[in-house]
């Protein structure tokens, strides 16, 4: 017994030895021996704890939030228990008045050949219903796009709509408040495609006022009145607008009453104010109508022999401006009436044709005077006596016709140009004629088809053109007329 003592005191006193100095040889081994001996993850030193893990609610803390979730629950199902989504607040007593805001997301864009626009907004409608009040500790109730239902909303429809998207992802873009004096804010989201009625008589430098007009579909203005609350409509500039070639101008508002089968409705209306930039057209447009127009006029410039040149380059010029005529029609609405853009090409148009015409007369009138002509028959009269008065008569009347001198000469201002008869224009002895020898015909009067004209009595008081020099007076008055047409043009355009 005595040994079985002895043999247990002496194993305890070599175990408990062995455990005290455990730790202190694992600190005098250090840290490189320490690492060498574990393999797999390094040891981490204590992690700071999470707020949440630091602070645990109580069971005070959990009966009070549940407490609230109840109170909330309790709420809304004491004012919707005997509420009637179907008839609006106030029915029999007085109209109910909604109060609307605008947001404007995006807007744009327009399009001209269909004549709509697309809007997106966020629209927010405010009115008090009485029978959604409620006491207690909330000052407001949230709820999401699936409570609309259980609830009554006003029947605002947009009436120059032409299609709407409504926005369900990931959740219906709706939204409802009710505070606890009664007053419902309802918002949704919604892209608006409406009609636009574009005048574009100034085209392209027109402006244009886009409306949305919104009312009640069903309720009268006995019943339902729309008001804005210190009108401000809220821009988002900072977003993505897709105007293009437009600038937003501003915007208005106006409310009128219309009749309808329904009754006297109340209709807001807003106006986005977008005026064009025309610095597209004036480069899509403008200069190439300007610069076809000038480039026909280098045909006065060159020589009066070369047809086929001078054709080529009129008939070129005419048909360039048909093609830049229907280009911009392209993408344009059958508007019935004529445009400032059309009007300016049209009239670059008409420059280019009488370019052209200008050398088809000048052509026609030379070949007249230059084709040759047939030999003038002698005709002999019959010998027979003459009393002497009617002999000094003959002699007297060829003494007149002898004063008139028309012969074949090479003109010295253009030696260049085909040979022509100068006919030098005489003073008639008789009063009130005028002889035009070389046949002139009836243009004479006004117009001189030789190449050097010295002129006489008879150019007074007529208006005196030398068609050699067609081309000379087309250099000046051409160039002369266009400059003063865009002057008047742009002037009356930019002013209207």
């Amino acid at each position: 017994m005595l040994t079985k003592v002895l043999l247990i005191l002496l194993w305890i006193s070599i175990i408990f030895p062995s455990r005290v100095e455990g730790p202190h040889a694992e600190l005098e081994k250090g840290p490189s021996a320490h690492h060498d001996d574990v393999y797999g993850p390094k040891p981490q030193g204590p992690q700071k704890k999470l707020p949440s893990e630091e602070i645990k609610p109580t069971a005070i803390d959990t009966h009070q939030r549940f407490g609230k979730l109840l109170a909330a629950t309790q709420i809304l199902d004491s004012m919707l228990n005997n509420y009637d989504h179907k008839l609006r607040p106030g029915i029999g007593e007085k109209p109910t008045v909604v109060t609307v805001a605008l947001y404007v997301n995006t807007l744009g864009p327009i399009s001209i050949l269909d004549m709509e626009y697309s809007i997106d907004i966020t629209f927010c409608q405010t009115w008090y219903d009485e029978r959604l009040r409620y006491n207690g500790s909330f000052e407001s109730f949230v709820l999401n796009g699936n409570m609309v239902s259980q609830l009554w909303i006003p029947d605002t429809f947009f009436r120059n709509s032409k299609r709407i998207q409504d926005y369900a992802i990931t959740m219906p873009n709706q939204m409802v408040r009710i505070h606890k004096d009664g007053k419902v804010l309802y918002t949704v989201r919604m892209t608006i495609d409406a009609g636009c009625s574009l005048h574009m008589l100034k085209f392209p430098m027109d402006s244009h006022s886009c409306p949305l007009s919104f009312s009640s579909f069903s309720y009268p203005e006995n019943e339902m009145i729309y008001k804005w609350e210190d009108f401000k409509l809220e821009i988002n500039e900072s977003n993505s607008w897709k105007l293009f070639q437009f600038d937003f101008t501003g915007v208005s508002n106006e409310t009128e009453t219309i009749s309808t089968a329904a009754g006297e409705v109340m209709v807001i209306t807003l106006f986005f104010n977008v005026s064009r930039r025309f610095g597209f057209n004036v480069f899509q447009n403008y200069v190439p109508s300007s610069v076809t127009t000038i480039i026909s006029w280098i045909s006065f410039w060159i020589k009066k022999d070369s047809a086929p040149a001078r054709t080529s380059l009129g008939i070129t010029s005419v048909l360039t401006m048909t093609t830049l005529g229907s280009n911009s029609r392209k993408n344009f609405p059958r508007v019935s009436y004529i445009t400032a853009l059309d009007f300016y090409i049209t009239v670059c148009f008409i420059f280019c044709f009488c370019t052209l015409m200008e050398f088809a007369v000048l052509n026609f009138l030379i070949y007249q005077r230059t084709k040759p002509r047939a030999s003038p028959r002698l005709r002999y009269p019959r010998a027979r006596a003459l009393t002497p008065l009617r002999a000094r008569g003959r002699a007297r009347v060829q003494q007149q016709q002898d004063t008139v001198v028309c012969e074949i000469e090479e003109s010295e201002e253009e030696s260049d140009e085909e040979e022509g008869p100068s006919c030098p224009a005489q003073q008639s002895l008789r009063p009130g004629r005028t002889h035009c020898p070389g046949g002139c015909y009836k243009f004479c009067k006004y117009l001189c088809t030789a190449r050097s004209c010295e002129g006489g009595m008879w150019q007074q008081g007529r208006l005196f053109i030398h068609i050699y020099r067609l081309d000379d007076y087309s250099r000046v008055i051409f160039p002369v007329t266009f400059f003063f047409f865009n002057v008047v043009y742009w002037l009356v355009c930019l002013n209207l």
